[in-house]
């Protein structure tokens, strides 16, 4: 970690616990969170834009989850920004029917510049693009543990059984936050403690461990879309899609 990037750390850890250091902390870094939101709005943002309100509030929200285990706080904040604002273009989708993304000068919205409810392509594309952003961090993230894609993909459980016992595995890690940070700090998958809370095989989690560290990565940080999948996947094996 750099020495600015170390600064930014220390001064975050502080801002966690005091409103004062957290409101110093974002005035010192709206240009940054004005860089973010002007990615998402493809121009500056203006005072009055929402967006740029989400954007502060994510900052601040990226302030209270950090913790030095997870790497660059700046990337976290970005990831946190965009997942935010993206959150944000949704529900307004699904409010309005159409959303202008760009009102022209005497405030009348032209035809082109709005979205239909029923095809999306802006939205499309900015999913997209912040779930190649996620996988990215991920993958950067997997290197610190030694780990790539192809090891999780190869160590993925393939029978129901295995399926089961993995995801009542991460189900108990993410019902306890401590075992994380274990993770966090060992780099090593706490097998027997998954093993035991989950009350599942210790040998069939062994043989998917690669699967389950980088599960439990995604688990661990701010990465919202692809958590958001894997827990939705968990959802559907908890309600009895699988045969154990």
């Amino acid at each position: 970690m750099s020495s600015e990037a170390q600064q930014i750390a220390a001064r975050v850890q502080l801002a966690k616990n005091d409103n004062k250091e957290a409101d110093a902390l974002i005035a010192d870094y709206m240009p940054f969170i004005k860089s973010e939101t002007a990615k998402f709005l493809k121009r500056s943002p203006e005072q009055t834009d929402d967006e740029l309100s989400i954007a502060m509030f994510a900052f601040y929200e990226a302030i209270r989850n950090y913790s030095r285990l997870k790497g660059s706080f700046l990337k976290l904040a970005s990831l946190q920004i965009r997942n935010r604002l993206i959150d944000h273009y949704r529900r307004e989708k699904r409010n309005t029917g159409n959303i202008s993304l760009d009102a022209s000068d005497d405030d009348h919205t032209e035809l082109i510049d709005t979205i239909s409810d029923d095809h999306n392509d802006y939205e499309e594309i900015e999913l997209r693009e912040a779930t190649h952003h996620e996988i990215q961090e991920l993958s950067s993230q997997m290197e610190d543990f030694g780990l790539s894609m192809s090891d999780i993909a190869e160590s993925s459980p393939k029978q129901n059984r295995s399926i089961a016992s993995c995801s009542a595995a991460i189900r108990y890690a993410r019902n306890n936050p401590e075992l994380l940070d274990e993770f966090l700090a060992s780099k090593r998958v706490p097998l027997a403690k998954l093993a035991k809370g989950a009350s599942v095989d210790r040998k069939a989690l062994e043989r998917h461990r690669n699967y389950l560290a980088g599960i439990l990565l995604i688990c661990t940080n701010g990465y919202e879309i692809l958590r958001g999948h894997i827990m939705q996947v968990l959802s559907d094996n908890k309600s009895g899609g699988m045969n154990t």
